[in-house]
């Protein structure tokens, strides 16, 4: 009855929720970590055997990368979604995929309980409460961070005086890695004037020789680099690597949290930007204008939604099958220039682009019209205007 699971990362505040809830509290701990993308193996093993170092009775590593692709990943991008016009979502959407596994996990083998680190001053809390709510309203929460509102200070003294006395100085940036992107904090993310230095991303700038790379997209999905075919997961982090060395994708998001203040944090999201962009550009090639206009709106919103937590919403599943349906026609090469600390959009092939010469050049020579056609349209397009003025003597 005392069965407990518990979203842990191997940081301190779930460190301390490992040794606090097994010791303190006599709850059976099942220490889960969820690879949204980012983790090696060894940091795997390692987080392991902290988890049991710490109380717990078990540890579960779930790999749910694929997942988080399939899932979440694929509709950022054909929805072409960046928040505030500026961010990819990396870490928000992580947290989605990560709490759905958990839950499940504790549905699997029977907890009564659930618990997470995140304190009460962030998103995260939100994102993890709802979806656990939603799938498992049978099971109950537990939060010490957030509860006993615990400062970093006594959360250590704390393990150091139950013998864990692990090296927890903190970096002078908090660093998030996963397949979307990689989240920065510090303090300069936490005023509304300072810029993150170079030092602080990542990964550093390798390569200054420009160099040209070919995205081949099929139906809205990332199939190939450079005429190399691979799955979208193998064929994203590939790019990140070709693309992290010129230290592209670095920016800082300002937003509104959930919990109604403004955030800043700092990313690095190579991948994502180009991705999102490249095929942005395909899209504008391959579609109407009013697909284009909706596919806007519902990215947006889709966008939003997922970053507050309502992920599990069933319009969600209304938008992605509209996004899905858009892409039918979204098949191409987009032609990408990478340089140092930018890259740029060099043009598209397709089958399907729009822009079709048999009809015209833009500005140039009109070819399925004639003049006569086109001067008797505008006519009719003034109408609107014409009467409105003449009725209100404008």
């Amino acid at each position: 009855m005392n069965k407990l699971v518990l979203a842990y990362s191997g940081g301190l505040d779930t460190s301390y929720c490992a040794k606090y809830l097994s010791k303190e509290k006599g709850y059976e701990v099942h220490a889960v970590s969820v690879n949204t993308g980012g983790f090696s193996k060894e940091e795997i093993d390692d987080i392991k055997v902290k988890a049991l170092q710490l109380g717990a009775s078990s540890f579960s590593s779930i790999d749910a990368v694929q997942t988080f692709y399939q899932k979440v990943v694929k509709y950022l991008i054909f929805g072409n979604v960046l928040k505030n016009n500026t961010y990819p979502l990396s870490v928000s959407a992580e947290r989605i995929v990560q709490a759905i596994e958990i839950v499940n996990y504790a549905k699997k083998i029977g907890a009564n309980f659930i618990a997470h680190g995140s304190t009460g001053a962030g998103n995260d809390q939100v994102r993890f409460d709802m979806i656990f709510q939603i799938i498992a309203p049978e099971i109950k929460i537990i939060t010490p961070i957030r509860d006993n509102t615990l400062a970093r200070e006594e959360e250590i003294e704390y393990l150091k005086q139950n013998g864990i006395d692990y090296p927890w100085e903190k970096a002078k940036y908090s660093i998030n890695r996963g397949l979307w992107g990689t989240s920065v904090g510090g303090e300069e993310t936490l005023t509304s004037t300072k810029p993150l230095p170079d030092s602080a991303y990542p990964s550093q700038l390798k390569e200054k020789k420009p160099s040209e790379v070919k995205l081949t997209f099929k139906k809205g999905e990332l199939i190939a680099i450079n005429d190399v075919k691979d799955h979208s997961v193998a064929n994203i982090e590939k790019l990140e690597k070709i693309a992290s060395k010129y230290a592209i994708g670095r920016d800082i998001h300002v937003g509104d949290t959930i919990i109604g203040i403004k955030g800043r944090v700092g990313f690095e999201a190579s991948a994502a930007l180009i991705i999102i962009k490249a095929h942005h550009l395909l899209e504008k090639h391959t579609l109407t204008k009013w697909q284009q206009y909706q596919k806007e709106q519902q990215g947006n919103f889709y966008g939003m939604l997922l970053h507050e937590g309502n992920y599990l919403d069933a319009v969600m599943r209304n938008i992605e099958a509209f996004l899905t349906d858009t892409q039918k026609t979204v098949s191409g090469d987009v032609y990408v220039g990478l340089y140092p600390f930018q890259f740029r959009l060099l043009g598209i092939s397709s089958k399907h682009d729009l822009m079709n010469a048999s009809f015209g050049s833009y500005g140039e020579i009109n070819k399925g019209w004639s003049a006569d056609d086109a001067k008797g349209f505008i006519k009719i397009l003034s109408n609107s205007g014409k009467i409105y003025n003449h009725v209100n003597n404008d």
